[in-house]
């Protein structure tokens, strides 16, 4: 428990610093780089309860949930083939640049593709490992790009957008007529996330998202989360990224880091282009097309498009797709691709 409340002492005071000078996402990455740097400086092992990190994005996915309304579907299904299409146009680029590189450095072609595909970083340790690629690299190479990402679209897009937004999008609902018992659907949604926890990537967010947005949707009566909480939530999960990275691994990379730097500062400025495109023959708002059409992560774009005044719902729609997408299909198809380039190699 002291080692619990240490972690969150470090993350609060990143998040309130972040707050205060006024940074995208605050209680998201303020935690995350404390926890980052407070282990480098301190070579402290510091603790993090995997329950309340469940619990924390299960806030999170409801919170997304909230947003959710009938036109929203309205609104993403004519899109989802185009997204498609510019998310595998994504994919293709990622893994010809990869292999590109390779070149010129030390890293095979396997483990240079499976440490740049934009998806999970997990999925994609576990699907290089089975193929017997460098997984230890791909780990590497993977928390490059997910830093990479979680920082600087944010941070673009708040800057960027930030003085022609308004006021920030705020999920709310008339809760004058709510019950106080309303909260137990939400009990519903982290119970689903539960269920689903071995079936689903990010099972914990897609889950209550997915129960709170049917509920929404269908007329169900849902109360809004506290705002105190919701801070809380976000401060778990940046906690919790914080945790999981270490800036001596990244010391391990060497320069070979700054190569899948540039890799994936190359994916997010064609990523922005063809969210531009998308705006202009949709009708998207910029802001929430480029979000919608960022390579990841789920919980931090959603959040983005909650502060500039973007529409959360259709970005978790269309990120919700991306992720899948990738995450099921994409780990299988390298695999066979692979397998495919050394039997005809033999």
């Amino acid at each position: 428990m002291k080692g619990i409340l240490q972690s969150y002492v470090v993350a609060s005071v990143g998040g309130v610093l972040f707050f205060l000078l006024h940074f995208p996402i605050p209680w998201i990455l303020g935690p995350m780089t404390f926890m980052i740097l407070y282990k480098a400086i301190t070579h402290k092992k510091m603790v993090v309860s995997t329950r309340l990190y469940n619990i924390g994005l299960a806030t999170l996915g409801i919170y997304f949930g909230l947003s959710f309304t009938k036109e929203t579907f309205v609104t993403v299904y004519p899109y989802i083939i185009p997204f498609l299409f510019t998310t595998i146009l994504l994919l293709t680029v990622s893994v010809l640049n990869s292999i590109f590189v390779t070149r010129f450095i030390k890293v095979d072609p396997m483990t240079s593709v499976f440490g740049s595909i934009p998806g999970g970083l997990s999925e994609m340790v576990a699907a290089s490992h089975s193929l017997k690629a460098n997984s230890a690299m791909v780990t590497i190479f993977q928390t490059v790009r997910l830093l990479t990402v979680v920082f600087m679209v944010p941070f673009i897009v708040t800057h960027w957008f930030i003085a022609g937004a308004g006021n920030a999008y705020e999920v709310t609902k008339n809760i004058s007529s709510v019950p106080f018992y309303a909260y137990l659907w939400f009990g519903l949604a982290l119970l689903v996330g539960w269920l689903v926890r071995d079936k689903l990537p990010a099972a914990y967010v897609i889950g209550p998202l997915a129960v709170t947005a049917i509920l929404g949707v269908t007329g169900v009566g849902l109360p809004n989360i506290p705002p105190w909480f919701l801070i809380l939530a976000q401060i778990t999960v940046g906690m919790r990224m914080g945790n999981n990275i270490n800036l001596r691994d990244l010391k391990i990379g060497g320069k070979y880091c700054g190569v899948y730097l540039v890799l994936t500062v190359f994916l997010l400025a064609i990523s922005f282009g063809l969210g531009y495109t998308f705006a202009i023959f949709s009708d998207l708002d910029l802001p929430t097309a480029l979000l919608s059409l960022a390579p990841g992560g789920l919980v931090e774009m959603v959040l983005t498009a909650t502060a500039i005044g973007a529409d959360p719902a259709v970005v978790s729609s269309l990120q919700l797709i991306r992720l899948l997408f990738i995450i099921l299909l994409v780990p299988s198809f390298l695999k066979w691709m692979f397998t495919r380039k050394e039997k005809a190699a033999a």
